[in-house]
Order: C-alpha cells, then sequence, then structure tokens
C-alpha cells in the first residue's frame, strides 16, 4: 500500500508541474498541497500503532 501511496503522491506533484508550467498557477498550488497532506496521513498511519 506505501508503494501505491508514493507513486499517488508523485502523480500529484508531475501533475500540479504540468499545471503550473502551462499557466495555470493557482490550480497548480492547490492540487501541490495534496501531496504533503497524503504524506503526513501516511505518517499519521504509520505510527499510530
Amino acid at each position: 500500500m506505501n508503494c501505491i501511496m508514493l507513486l499517488v503522491v508523485l502523480s500529484i506533484i508531475i501533475v500540479s508541474e504540468v499545471l503550473f508550467l502551462s499557466g495555470k498557477k493557482m490550480d497548480a498550488i492547490f492540487i501541490a498541497f495534496w501531496a504533503p497532506t497524503i504524506l503526513g496521513f501516511m505518517n499519521y498511519l504509520k505510527y499510530k500503532k
């Protein structure tokens, strides 16, 4: 599951970069905030034991 989530985070970063470079900067910033949120949620679940 961790590998899948990391692939999702990587794809979010790529989509954000594509949007930023195409001129949709506000959309790119909005989507870019998802990556650290997902990583934080993964850490929460990892250390919840």
